[in-house]
């Protein structure tokens, strides 16, 4: 069974992938901008789902497809692989399309758009909430719910303190990662966020290794975000 699911999985997280790079194509643009409303040859682009292929010649755009693809494949692969048969995998792999695409975004542009990051806190609760009330979940809502509270608290208070070393967009994105975190405890909340800042502080010192950056050079943080949360996950989901 375990193997059929894990197998479900990454055929789920591929098939979703495929259309991940159109949004991020929409959504990848400065923050006094618009989103993206035609295709790179400036044919008009009239919804957000669907191949990131221009409907008039055909051609690709936005990230690559077969590699956010092949990406959310294997996140979602190995979410099943150490989540099993609990109610909470299903929240999982409906939300890793979305920390897919938020992680893409902020990269290109350095941006997480209030309509990613808020739904997701919403829909992390609020799905957690259902598989809380279904029986063999390996995790609490409560400390969800206080998870939520706690690392969208820190993080305010880090964008505070310097709000040029972090946007209010990683402080908005932190509520569903809290979410996600503390359903498995404070310590995988705790070990989740240590791997976000340490994921960051490793890209940023090879950036200074090879001189594309300067030790004062702005990252985007939100991907190193969602990537400490997933081997939280992992861990979490794992040892429940």
């Amino acid at each position: 069974m375990q193997l059929t699911l894990t197998v479900g999985a990454l055929l789920w997280g591929a098939l979703a992938g495929l259309f991940v790079p159109r949004p991020a194509y929409r959504f990848s643009v400065a923050p006094d901008e618009e989103w993206r409303t035609a295709c790179p040859a400036g044919h008009p682009l009239t919804g957000w789902l669907g191949l990131a292929r221009c409907r008039d010649k055909g051609d690709r755009y936005g990230p690559s497809t077969p590699l956010v693809a092949t990406a959310t494949a294997l996140v979602c692969a190995a979410l099943a692989a150490t989540t099993g048969p609990r109610p909470e995998l299903a929240v999982w792999l409906l939300l890793a399309p979305l920390g897919v695409l938020l992680a893409v975004v902020d990269f290109t542009v350095q941006r997480l758009p209030d309509v990613l990051t808020l739904p997701l806190a919403a829909a992390a609760l609020a799905l957690l909430g259902a598989a809380a009330l279904l029986p063999e979940h390996g995790g609490s809502w409560t400390h969800s719910a206080f998870g939520a509270l706690a690392l969208g608290g820190g993080y305010f208070v880090l964008f505070l303190i310097n709000p040029n070393g972090m946007g209010f967009g990683d402080v908005k994105l932190a509520l569903g990662l809290g979410a996600v975190l503390g359903w498995y405890g404070w310590g995988v909340l705790l070990l989740g966020t240590f791997a976000g800042f340490v994921l960051a502080a490793l890209y940023g010192m090879w950036l200074v290794v090879v001189r594309k950056a300067g030790r004062k050079t702005a990252i985007a943080f939100g991907p190193f975000l969602v990537g400490g949360a997933f081997a939280g996950l992992l861990l979490g989901a794992f040892t429940a």
